[in-house]
């Protein structure tokens, strides 16, 4: 398994793209995918919501568990990802293109985001 090294990572297992004017994508990490099983369900954030870094924001549903989605910034969702609603084993087949849960303009970023390498020993893979 090989996380981008672009990517910053959260130890909820969220990753979060390089802001581009201030807006950041935001996914669930391949090692999260693979625990959560296959993902029948995706409840994400809305456009114009508010999130908080380390809060809960949504939830995937998958055939063993549910699982909170927290997200790993503080900002305003501007876009959250319909085809993930309409077909959630996207979080599952493309973690880190297709399957991204929501766009958010960025206003505080945590300082423990971890890069890929620090991800990749946190989550031991």
């Amino acid at each position: 398994m090989s996380n981008p090294q672009q990517l910053r990572f959260s130890k909820e297992h969220e990753w979060l793209s390089a802001a581009e004017d201030g807006v950041s994508t935001v996914g669930i990490t391949e090692f999260a995918a693979n625990a959560l099983g296959d993902v029948v369900y995706a409840q994400l954030p809305e456009v114009g919501d508010t999130v908080t870094a380390g809060e809960t924001c949504g939830e995937l549903e998958s055939t063993k568990s549910v699982s909170d989605l927290y997200s790993p910034v503080s900002g305003e969702v501007v876009e959250a990802n319909q085809a993930v609603v309409d077909d959630p084993s996207l979080v599952n087949t493309a973690p880190f293109e297709g399957g991204w849960l929501f766009k958010v303009r960025v206003s505080e970023e945590p300082k423990d985001l971890l890069s890929a390498d620090e991800y990749t020993e946190f989550s031991g893979n």
